[in-house]
């Protein structure tokens, strides 16, 4: 008996399955099932338990980075709770940039009143909402007329003495 060499068209068939792959595994789901690691989802295994949506959100925050933005609005937002009612009666804060917390506050003696209580401020902000960044706060008093700016001033040295 003697081995017959195969058809040209069978060897060409053959060669084309060796280089370019099975053309059965080529749809993107037969890849898939292909790559797929025995074990790796397991009903009822290790990493597959439900998580509650608070875990999953404080999850989700730190992952994108906002800690700081959501704890910086949440000190906003609990302003009456740091200094008391009293003083957030005539005291708000109006933002917050680059680590300073800016207050508004009613008169300048309020104003003054809390920069003398400025390191207790920062220390409660400190201990309380430590993800905001806070490094220091300013109080501003209530805003008074400027006259060197505004619509009606004049840019230069402004008037001299024209006497003499």
């Amino acid at each position: 008996m003697t081995d017959a060499p195969e058809p040209e068209h069978v060897s060409v068939y053959l060669r084309f399955r060796r280089i370019f792959g099975d053309p059965s595994m080529r749809s993107s789901t037969a890849r898939k099932r292909r790559e797929r690691v025995d074990g790796a989802t397991v009903p009822f295994g290790e990493g597959r338990d439900p998580h509650g949506l608070g875990d999953v959100m404080d999850g989700l925050a730190s992952k994108m980075g906002w800690t700081s933005p959501l704890a910086q609005s949440d000190l906003l937002s609990s302003w009456t709770e740091i200094v008391g009612a009293e003083t957030a009666e005539h005291a708000r804060p109006v933002g917050i940039e680059d680590g300073v917390l800016t207050i508004q506050c009613d008169s300048t003696a309020w104003a003054t009143q809390l920069r003398l209580m400025r390191s207790q401020i920062t220390t409660t902000i400190a201990t309380a909402f430590p993800e905001a960044g806070i490094q220091s706060v300013r109080f501003d008093g209530p805003g008074v007329p400027s006259w060197k700016r505004g619509p009606r001033s004049i840019p230069g040295r402004g008037p001299r003495d024209t006497y003499g």
